[in-house]
């Protein structure tokens, strides 16, 4: 199951270059997770400073 993040996100990219397969990408101004992409390795839970990803 793929992480999605939620309205707490600031948009500050912490979490972008922790992903190692980049499914997270900007749109309208906050971050997304391509649920195609996410393997749910939870590598860019860790760096998110508002703990904005979670389990989708």
């Amino acid at each position: 199951m793929a992480h999605k993040i939620g309205d707490a996100c600031v948009s500050c990219g912490a979490c972008v270059s922790d992903c190692p397969l980049e499914a997270i990408s900007e749109n309208d101004g906050q971050y997304v997770i391509d649920a195609d992409k996410c393997t749910d390795c939870g590598a860019c839970v860790a760096s998110c400073p508002t703990d904005a990803i979670s389990a989708a």
